[in-house]
Formats: C-alpha cells, structure tokens, sequence
C-alpha cells in the first residue's frame, strides 16, 4: 500500500492558507521591513551649500605649499650632498622631512 499524502483527506491538518481579507495580516517579524509611506518619516533637514568664497584657498596658499616641498626637498639632498653649513647633519633631514610632510597636507586641503 501506497502511503497518503498530507492533507490528502487523512486527517493531518492542511496547509492551506486562510481566506484575505477577514484576517489581519500580521507584520514580518525577521528581517527588514519598510513601513508604509504615511508611517515614514521625511528629512526635514536642509544643508545649504558652501558658497564659492569659502571654498577657494586664499592666494598665498598654492605658492606656500610649493615652496615648503621644494625647501624640504632641497634640504634633504643638500644633507646628503654635504653643501650645508655644519656638514651633515640629522637636523637637515628632520626639518627636510618636516618641510615635505607640511607641504603635504596643505596640498589636501586646497581648493
């Protein structure tokens, strides 16, 4: 004998699924769910943008970069040349690389 099937009419319960409209559905309970358009609630914040002015870099900027790359460069090649005053020295290299790393960052903040 062949064995019956579930909800076949063998007496184990059936799968079927009730009827909409007279239940009320119940909200997901795992996962992520959007609430309905009416529950949301809308950003009212506003960020102005920045005004031009602000953004541009003042005219002594871009040169003052230049200049501290190149003087930390040319400190650190005069080092090792051994064309500075003191002959060689870590200070040469210390304020080379302090130069450099300055210039650097000056560099990311212009506009």
């Amino acid at each position: 004998m062949a064995k019956a099937r579930a909800g076949s009419g063998d007496g184990a319960p059936s799968k079927e699924r009730p009827a909409k409209g007279g239940a009320k559905e119940r909200p997901a309970k795992g996962g992520r769910t959007t609430p309905p358009k009416a529950t949301r609630e809308v950003n009212k914040r506003y960020t102005a943008p920045i005004p031009k002015s602000v953004r541009q870099s003042p005219r002594w900027f871009g040169p003052m970069l230049l200049i501290l790359l190149v003087a930390g460069l040319l400190l650190i090649v005069g080092n090792y040349v051994g064309i500075l005053p003191g002959g060689t020295s870590n200070w040469y290299l210390i304020g080379g690389l302090i130069g450099i790393v300055v210039g650097a960052m000056m560099a990311t903040q212009y506009h």
